[in-house]
């Protein structure tokens, strides 16, 4: 998938891009990144490699957005995140893009719907939305007015309820509150 009408590229994140997405998520949200709940929900599990992708311009990586699976009240959903653009790049549109791609690649698998934890002035520009608070229940402290969600299939997110664990566990890692087990 590329984007057209703008000076960089989306594409599928490649084996090739892990150090630099690592090196960007780094500069995006520095170390105290770890200990915040989504990224909890991330350890030991493997992002989606159909809905990772990156924005390049030339040979520098813009941007990267990885989406990653998680349960919810015993379904199967989505967490989006990290989204990290070069700070100096922000405001271009890049961010848009990374999601709005995988928003298209998600809707086409089996996933109902889409969580985050993050700011709903920017996140609504693609269609996520407050959810009521207490109805998802991430681990550990989440400022519930910043849980957001998009449905994938139309009024899916309607009847989401319950506790957000991780799905998939491909590396048995215990941490507290991740919800293992």
């Amino acid at each position: 998938m590329n984007a057209t009408l703008s000076p960089w590229q989306i594409r599928l994140e490649a084996p090739g891009d892990a150090a630099r997405i690592e090196a960007l998520n780094a500069d995006s949200f520095g170390p105290g990144r770890f200990a915040k709940s989504a990224y909890r929900l991330r350890e030991g599990v493997s992002p989606i490699a159909a809905l990772s992708f990156v924005a390049v311009e030339g040979d520098v990586l813009r941007g990267s957005v990885r989406f990653w699976p998680v349960k919810v009240g015993g379904h199967e959903e989505l967490l989006l995140g990290p989204l990290a653009v070069q700070s100096d790049q922000r405001g271009r549109g890049i961010g848009i893009a990374l999601m709005q791609a995988g928003i298209a690649a998600a809707q086409q698998g089996p996933w109902r719907g889409i969580l985050l934890i993050g700011d709903e002035p920017y996140y609504t520009k693609v269609g996520f939305s407050r959810l009521p608070p207490g109805r998802v229940r991430f681990p550990g402290p989440v400022d519930q007015n910043r849980i957001l969600g998009l449905s994938l299939k139309a009024g899916e997110l309607l009847n989401l309820s319950g506790e957000v664990r991780r799905g998939a566990i491909e590396d048995p890692v215990c941490a507290s509150g991740a919800g293992v087990g």
